[in-house]
Protein backbone atom coordinates (compact mmCIF):
# COMPACT_ATOMS: atom_id res chain seq x y z
CA UNK A 1 0.00 0.00 0.00
CA UNK A 2 1.34 3.44 -0.94
CA UNK A 3 2.23 5.93 1.80
CA UNK A 4 1.10 8.82 -0.41
CA UNK A 5 -1.61 11.10 1.03
CA UNK A 6 -3.20 11.05 -2.43
CA UNK A 7 -3.62 7.26 -2.65
CA UNK A 8 -5.97 5.03 -0.64
CA UNK A 9 -7.57 1.58 -0.68
CA UNK A 10 -11.24 1.58 -1.69
CA UNK A 11 -13.60 -1.09 -0.30
CA UNK A 12 -17.34 -1.69 -0.14
CA UNK A 13 -17.31 -0.17 3.35
CA UNK A 14 -15.73 3.18 2.43
CA UNK A 15 -16.67 3.50 -1.25
CA UNK A 16 -19.81 5.59 -0.83
CA UNK A 17 -18.20 8.13 1.48
CA UNK A 18 -14.58 8.20 0.32
CA UNK A 19 -15.23 7.90 -3.41
CA UNK A 20 -18.73 8.91 -4.46
CA UNK A 21 -19.34 11.66 -1.90
CA UNK A 22 -15.73 12.83 -1.79
CA UNK A 23 -15.70 13.24 -5.58
CA UNK A 24 -17.93 16.30 -5.21
CA UNK A 25 -14.86 18.11 -3.84
CA UNK A 26 -11.98 16.25 -5.51
CA UNK A 27 -12.06 13.96 -8.57
CA UNK A 28 -11.36 10.32 -7.70
CA UNK A 29 -9.48 8.02 -10.07
CA UNK A 30 -10.43 4.39 -9.38
CA UNK A 31 -7.84 1.77 -10.31
CA UNK A 32 -9.26 -1.77 -10.31
CA UNK A 33 -6.38 -4.23 -10.22
CA UNK A 34 -5.30 -7.72 -9.15
CA UNK A 35 -2.06 -9.25 -7.91
CA UNK A 36 -1.91 -11.70 -10.84
CA UNK A 37 -2.43 -8.99 -13.49
CA UNK A 38 0.88 -7.97 -15.11
CA UNK A 39 -0.51 -4.85 -16.87
CA UNK A 40 -1.96 -3.77 -13.51
CA UNK A 41 1.50 -3.83 -11.96
CA UNK A 42 2.82 -1.86 -14.91
CA UNK A 43 0.11 0.78 -14.59
CA UNK A 44 -0.10 1.21 -10.83
CA UNK A 45 3.25 2.98 -10.20
CA UNK A 46 2.52 5.33 -13.07
CA UNK A 47 -0.85 6.31 -11.59
CA UNK A 48 0.75 6.79 -8.18
CA UNK A 49 3.43 9.01 -9.72
CA UNK A 50 0.79 11.14 -11.42
CA UNK A 51 -1.17 11.42 -8.17
CA UNK A 52 1.96 12.83 -6.54
CA UNK A 53 2.62 15.18 -9.44
CA UNK A 54 -0.93 16.56 -9.44
CA UNK A 55 -0.61 17.12 -5.66
CA UNK A 56 -4.25 16.65 -4.74
CA UNK A 57 -5.73 17.51 -8.10
CA UNK A 58 -7.24 14.03 -7.84
CA UNK A 59 -7.20 11.13 -5.39
CA UNK A 60 -6.27 7.61 -6.48
CA UNK A 61 -8.57 4.89 -5.12
CA UNK A 62 -7.15 1.37 -5.53
CA UNK A 63 -9.62 -1.51 -5.69
CA UNK A 64 -8.25 -5.03 -5.33
CA UNK A 65 -10.52 -7.03 -7.64
CA UNK A 66 -9.90 -10.34 -5.84
CA UNK A 67 -10.56 -8.95 -2.37
CA UNK A 68 -13.42 -6.64 -3.41
CA UNK A 69 -15.39 -8.83 -5.80
CA UNK A 70 -18.76 -7.29 -4.92
CA UNK A 71 -17.47 -3.76 -5.46
CA UNK A 72 -15.72 -4.81 -8.69
CA UNK A 73 -18.96 -6.31 -9.97
CA UNK A 74 -20.98 -3.22 -9.08
CA UNK A 75 -18.53 -1.11 -11.09
CA UNK A 76 -19.21 -3.24 -14.17
CA UNK A 77 -15.57 -4.27 -14.52
CA UNK A 78 -14.98 -6.89 -17.24
CA UNK A 79 -11.20 -6.72 -17.67
CA UNK A 80 -8.15 -5.62 -15.73
CA UNK A 81 -6.83 -3.11 -15.26
CA UNK A 82 -9.89 -0.87 -15.39
CA UNK A 83 -9.58 2.80 -14.51
CA UNK A 84 -12.63 4.98 -13.84
CA UNK A 85 -12.63 8.73 -13.18
CA UNK A 86 -15.43 9.85 -10.84
CA UNK A 87 -16.41 13.50 -10.45
CA UNK A 88 -19.43 14.89 -8.57
CA UNK A 89 -20.63 11.36 -7.90
CA UNK A 90 -20.61 10.36 -11.59
CA UNK A 91 -18.24 8.30 -13.74
CA UNK A 92 -17.04 10.88 -16.29
CA UNK A 93 -14.18 9.07 -18.02
CA UNK A 94 -11.90 6.06 -17.88
CA UNK A 95 -9.97 3.45 -19.80
CA UNK A 96 -8.98 -0.21 -19.86
CA UNK A 97 -5.45 -1.56 -20.04
CA UNK A 98 -2.05 -0.02 -19.32
CA UNK A 99 -1.95 3.19 -21.35
CA UNK A 100 1.14 5.32 -21.88
CA UNK A 101 1.59 8.27 -19.54
CA UNK A 102 0.83 10.81 -22.27
CA UNK A 103 -2.55 9.17 -22.93
CA UNK A 104 -3.41 9.03 -19.22
CA UNK A 105 -2.58 12.72 -18.90
CA UNK A 106 -5.02 13.50 -21.70
CA UNK A 107 -7.78 11.77 -19.74
CA UNK A 108 -6.87 13.58 -16.52
CA UNK A 109 -6.38 16.99 -18.05
CA UNK A 110 -9.88 17.01 -19.52
CA UNK A 111 -11.33 16.98 -16.01
CA UNK A 112 -8.59 18.01 -13.59
CA UNK A 113 -6.73 21.28 -13.20
CA UNK A 114 -3.18 21.38 -11.92
CA UNK A 115 -2.95 23.22 -8.59
CA UNK A 116 -2.64 26.95 -9.20
CA UNK A 117 0.74 27.16 -7.51
CA UNK A 118 2.08 24.14 -9.38
CA UNK A 119 4.26 24.91 -12.39
CA UNK A 120 3.96 22.46 -15.27
CA UNK A 121 7.25 20.57 -15.82
CA UNK A 122 7.71 21.82 -19.39
CA UNK A 123 7.15 25.44 -18.29
CA UNK A 124 9.54 24.94 -15.40
CA UNK A 125 12.24 23.58 -17.71
CA UNK A 126 11.97 26.60 -20.01
CA UNK A 127 11.93 29.04 -17.11
CA UNK A 128 15.14 27.50 -15.75
CA UNK A 129 16.63 27.54 -19.24
CA UNK A 130 15.84 31.24 -19.71
CA UNK A 131 17.31 31.98 -16.27
CA UNK A 132 20.55 30.34 -17.37
CA UNK A 133 20.29 27.24 -15.17
CA UNK A 134 20.85 24.84 -18.05
CA UNK A 135 21.74 21.86 -15.85
CA UNK A 136 18.48 22.13 -13.87
CA UNK A 137 16.46 22.53 -17.07
CA UNK A 138 18.20 19.47 -18.47
CA UNK A 139 17.26 17.44 -15.39
CA UNK A 140 13.56 18.34 -15.73
CA UNK A 141 13.48 17.54 -19.45
CA UNK A 142 15.39 14.29 -18.92
CA UNK A 143 12.75 13.16 -16.42
CA UNK A 144 9.98 14.13 -18.83
CA UNK A 145 11.68 12.19 -21.62
CA UNK A 146 12.07 9.16 -19.35
CA UNK A 147 8.34 9.24 -18.59
CA UNK A 148 7.27 9.86 -22.17
CA UNK A 149 9.96 9.02 -24.76
CA UNK A 150 7.55 9.72 -27.64
CA UNK A 151 7.25 13.45 -26.87
CA UNK A 152 9.33 14.85 -29.74
CA UNK A 153 9.09 18.43 -28.48
CA UNK A 154 10.87 17.43 -25.27
CA UNK A 155 13.39 15.37 -27.22
CA UNK A 156 14.39 18.30 -29.43
CA UNK A 157 14.67 20.59 -26.39
CA UNK A 158 16.96 18.03 -24.78
CA UNK A 159 19.14 18.02 -27.88
CA UNK A 160 19.31 21.82 -27.88
CA UNK A 161 20.38 21.85 -24.24
CA UNK A 162 22.99 19.18 -24.92
CA UNK A 163 24.32 21.36 -27.72
CA UNK A 164 24.51 24.38 -25.40
CA UNK A 165 26.52 22.27 -22.95
CA UNK A 166 28.93 21.29 -25.73
CA UNK A 167 27.72 17.73 -26.22
CA UNK A 168 27.23 18.10 -29.96
CA UNK A 169 27.52 14.38 -30.63
CA UNK A 170 24.50 13.52 -28.46
CA UNK A 171 22.51 16.41 -29.92
CA UNK A 172 23.25 15.20 -33.45
CA UNK A 173 22.28 11.63 -32.53
CA UNK A 174 18.93 12.85 -31.20
CA UNK A 175 18.32 14.89 -34.35
CA UNK A 176 19.19 11.93 -36.56
CA UNK A 177 16.80 9.67 -34.62
CA UNK A 178 13.77 11.85 -35.41
CA UNK A 179 11.21 10.61 -37.97
CA UNK A 180 11.76 12.19 -41.43
CA UNK A 181 8.62 14.32 -41.19
CA UNK A 182 9.74 15.71 -37.81
CA UNK A 183 13.13 16.70 -39.22
CA UNK A 184 11.27 19.11 -41.50
CA UNK A 185 9.56 20.87 -38.59
CA UNK A 186 10.78 24.37 -37.73
CA UNK A 187 12.30 23.48 -34.34
CA UNK A 188 14.27 20.54 -35.76
CA UNK A 189 15.56 22.65 -38.65
CA UNK A 190 16.60 25.32 -36.16
CA UNK A 191 18.55 22.73 -34.20
CA UNK A 192 20.22 21.31 -37.32
CA UNK A 193 21.36 24.78 -38.35
CA UNK A 194 22.69 25.61 -34.89
CA UNK A 195 24.61 22.34 -34.68
CA UNK A 196 26.25 23.06 -38.01
CA UNK A 197 27.29 26.51 -36.83
CA UNK A 198 28.59 25.11 -33.53
CA UNK A 199 30.65 22.50 -35.37
CA UNK A 200 32.16 25.21 -37.52
CA UNK A 201 32.94 27.39 -34.48
CA UNK A 202 35.52 24.93 -33.18
CA UNK A 203 37.82 25.90 -36.04
CA UNK A 204 37.20 29.65 -36.10
CA UNK A 205 40.12 32.10 -35.67
CA UNK A 206 39.67 34.84 -33.04
CA UNK A 207 37.34 37.68 -33.99
CA UNK A 208 40.06 40.33 -33.79
CA UNK A 209 42.15 38.49 -36.40
CA UNK A 210 39.22 38.39 -38.82
CA UNK A 211 38.39 42.06 -38.22
CA UNK A 212 42.06 42.97 -38.86
CA UNK A 213 41.95 40.98 -42.10
CA UNK A 214 38.86 42.90 -43.24
CA UNK A 215 40.49 46.23 -42.34
CA UNK A 216 43.32 45.30 -44.68
CA UNK A 217 41.04 43.90 -47.36
CA UNK A 218 37.27 44.59 -47.02
CA UNK A 219 36.65 42.01 -49.78
CA UNK A 220 38.50 39.12 -48.12
CA UNK A 221 35.94 36.29 -48.65
CA UNK A 222 37.35 34.00 -45.98
CA UNK A 223 37.28 36.73 -43.33
CA UNK A 224 33.73 37.73 -44.31
CA UNK A 225 32.54 34.13 -44.04
CA UNK A 226 34.22 33.26 -40.74
CA UNK A 227 33.31 36.55 -39.07
CA UNK A 228 29.69 35.95 -40.06
CA UNK A 229 29.84 32.56 -38.29
CA UNK A 230 31.14 34.26 -35.15
CA UNK A 231 28.19 36.66 -35.20
CA UNK A 232 25.72 33.82 -35.71
CA UNK A 233 27.04 32.02 -32.63
CA UNK A 234 26.75 35.23 -30.62
CA UNK A 235 23.16 35.72 -31.86
CA UNK A 236 24.20 38.90 -33.70
CA UNK A 237 22.07 37.76 -36.58
CA UNK A 238 21.64 41.02 -38.51
CA UNK A 239 25.41 41.58 -38.49
CA UNK A 240 25.96 38.02 -39.70
CA UNK A 241 23.44 38.41 -42.53
CA UNK A 242 25.01 41.68 -43.64
CA UNK A 243 28.44 40.03 -43.81
CA UNK A 244 27.04 37.12 -45.82
CA UNK A 245 25.34 39.53 -48.25
CA UNK A 246 28.69 41.34 -48.61
CA UNK A 247 30.34 37.98 -49.35
CA UNK A 248 27.78 37.25 -52.05
CA UNK A 249 28.54 40.61 -53.68
CA UNK A 250 32.27 39.89 -53.50
CA UNK A 251 32.11 36.28 -54.72
CA UNK A 252 28.74 34.52 -54.81
CA UNK A 253 30.41 31.23 -55.84
CA UNK A 254 32.89 31.21 -52.92
CA UNK A 255 33.16 27.72 -51.39
CA UNK A 256 30.24 26.30 -53.38
CA UNK A 257 27.98 29.29 -52.64
CA UNK A 258 28.54 29.05 -48.90
CA UNK A 259 27.15 32.57 -48.30
CA UNK A 260 23.77 31.70 -49.81
CA UNK A 261 23.69 28.30 -48.08
CA UNK A 262 24.55 29.83 -44.70
CA UNK A 263 21.94 32.57 -45.12
CA UNK A 264 19.24 30.01 -45.86
CA UNK A 265 20.28 27.91 -42.84
CA UNK A 266 20.18 31.04 -40.68
CA UNK A 267 16.71 31.87 -42.02
CA UNK A 268 15.61 28.36 -41.01
CA UNK A 269 17.14 28.80 -37.58
CA UNK A 270 15.33 32.08 -36.89
CA UNK A 271 12.01 31.44 -38.66
CA UNK A 272 10.00 33.50 -41.14
CA UNK A 273 8.48 35.77 -38.47
CA UNK A 274 11.88 37.29 -37.68
CA UNK A 275 12.15 40.87 -38.99
CA UNK A 276 15.82 40.46 -39.98
CA UNK A 277 14.96 37.31 -41.91
CA UNK A 278 12.32 39.16 -43.93
CA UNK A 279 14.73 42.01 -44.68
CA UNK A 280 17.67 39.87 -45.72
CA UNK A 281 15.57 37.33 -47.59
CA UNK A 282 14.56 40.22 -49.89
CA UNK A 283 18.22 41.24 -50.27
CA UNK A 284 19.18 37.67 -51.11
CA UNK A 285 16.37 37.44 -53.66
CA UNK A 286 17.52 40.69 -55.28
CA UNK A 287 21.11 39.45 -55.56
CA UNK A 288 20.04 36.13 -57.07
CA UNK A 289 17.79 37.77 -59.65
Amino acid sequence: MSNSPYVFEATMDNFQQDVMEASSKTPILIDVWAEWCAPCKQLMPLLEKLAEEYKGGFMLAKVNADEQQQLTGSLGVRSLPTVILVKDGQAVDGFNGALQESEIRKVLDKHIDMPEDEEAPYDKAHRLWEEGDVEAALAVLTEMNRNNPDDLKVLIDLAQLKAELGDLETAEQVLESLPPEEKMQHQAKQLAARLKFLRASAELPPIHELEDALDKDPKDPNALHLLALHHILQENNAEAMELLIRLMRVDSKYKDEVAKTTLIELFDKLGNNNADVRTYRRKLYTLMH
